[in-house]
């Protein structure tokens, strides 16, 4: 098979690295693609966002099957184009993927067809929401309705901050279009997990769960970001657990999106609050989290290509995937200033080094290039994901921290606490 995998980030590292692992890949190509990706695929110029481009590309390589990244081109319906012409994709059509693309819609379906998510209500005029922000109090949540790249969120503790939230978004035009609609909602206490499943219009297979690091700094303080870190498998996701999730929450949604006439094809990343009433859904993602996407493809046991192939062909319900027993933890190396401003083009040094000492240590490039004379360096906030095997979470982590440190990049920071709840769990 020729295969193009759409995106540039850690998350298409690791797709990439998986696929060309398969003996069904005869050539892989990544648009754009990184430093890091060029070791497994032919990465080509071309942004994941320049639709028409990457449709003619695909239509002049005769490529087989495009794995679609990140959830910008999705939601603009690069998916609906490659099929146009006959072209396999993985991943939503644009109906479905509004599932990401409209916060909205989400808690809209969510109401409809009685999946347990959080109150809430949603707004165009400033004054509307913030009558209603009043009324409710503090904790609440103020959301983008659109794509805001992970920093549409704002989980306001103080009053003052949520009114300024609705303000920043409906009024200043903080995320533009995004931010043009608003979702209000309740703030739910409990701990926070992933669930990934494979869908394919009318089943969906379960992936391993996973659990991700929002916060930017330690003891999850900070700003959120796209995500600092994450672990697999998720000890708060027992077999029973996972089981509730599905019966109550994703499988619902798939069956809820096939009676509206958006069948759901790709993968579904639920964001979960576990709340004392049972899982509660926060969000849904149409497409591999991304730390978290890193630590699966680390643990899958399965050729990834067939198990793409069953989802576009809507064969899953006779499809099923092993697993390594090994845990699997990536800690995020982000620019300093992440995720405000941050310096561009700074050397990377001591990567090749960290994952040679050590074979259960792998490194995603997430930001990164080549300069002209052929050094690492850092293009973006997120820029390295340190992902390290291990028995245990606490093993995981260990091994992930020796090739953190390993790495000479004093422009770059990390939280030195990513999976410390496993462990935790571990410990006790």
């Amino acid at each position: 098979m020729r295969i193009l995998v759409v995106g540039s980030g850690g998350r298409e590292h690791a797709l990439c690295w998986a696929i060309a692992a398969s003996p069904l890949c005869d050539r892989l190509y990544c648009a754009p693609g990184n430093a890091g990706i060029a070791r497994e695929a032919e990465c080509i110029d071309i942004a994941a966002d320049d639709i028409d481009r990457l449709v003619g590309f695909a239509a002049e390589q005769e490529i087989d099957l495009v794995v679609v990244g990140p959830e910008l081109p999705l939601v603009m319906g690069l998916v609906d184009r490659l099929e146009e012409k006959g072209i396999k994709a993985f991943g939503p059509s644009a109906a479905a993927a509004e599932l990401e693309g409209s916060k909205g819609f989400m808690k809209d379906l969510c109401t409809r067809h009685g999946i347990p998510t959080a109150a809430y209500a949603r707004f165009r005029d400033a004054e509307a929401a913030k009558a209603y922000i009043r009324e409710r109090g503090a904790p609440i949540v103020v959301k983008a309705d659109g794509l805001a790249a992970g920093k549409g969120v704002i989980v306001a503790s103080e009053l003052d901050a949520a009114l300024n939230a609705a303000e920043d978004m409906l009024v200043e035009g903080q995320f533009g279009s995004a931010g043009a609609e608003i979702v209000v909602e309740e703030y739910l206490e409990g701990e926070e997990v992933s669930v990934f499943a494979l869908c394919d219009g009318s089943s969906a297979l379960p992936l391993a769960s996973a659990q991700d690091h929002k916060a930017a700094w330690d003891g999850d303080r900070g700003p959120n970001t796209g995500g600092m870190g994450a672990y697999s498998p998720a000890p708060a996701v027992t077999g029973e657990l996972l089981e509730r999730v599905m019966a109550e929450i994703v499988r619902p949604t798939v069956g809820a999106m096939a009676a509206e006439g958006r069948p759901y094809r790709g993968v579904l990343y639920a964001g979960l609050i576990l709340t004392p009433d049972g899982p509660k859904l926060l969000e849904y993602n149409v497409r591999f989290g991304d730390p978290e996407c890193q630590v699966l493809m680390m643990r899958l046991k399965s050729d990834l290509v067939p198990a793409l192939m069953a989802t576009v062909d809507g064969v899953l319900g006779s499809f099923d995937l092993r697993w390594y027993d090994d845990a699997a933890l990536t800690v995020v190396m982000a620019a300093k200033g992440y995720p405000g401003a941050y310096e561009k083009n700074t050397a990377i040094r001591g990567v090749d080094e960290a994952e040679e000492a050590d074979e259960s240590v792998m490194v995603f490039h997430a930001g990164t290039s080549r300069d002209a004379h052929g050094r690492l360096v850092a293009t973006g906030g997120r820029v390295l994901n340190v992902t390290a095997l291990g028995r245990t979470v606490g093993e995981a982590q260990a091994r992930a921290y020796r090739a953190v440190d390993r790495i000479d990049w004093p422009q770059g920071f990390c939280r030195r606490d990513i999976g410390w709840r496993a462990v935790a769990r571990e410990n006790a």
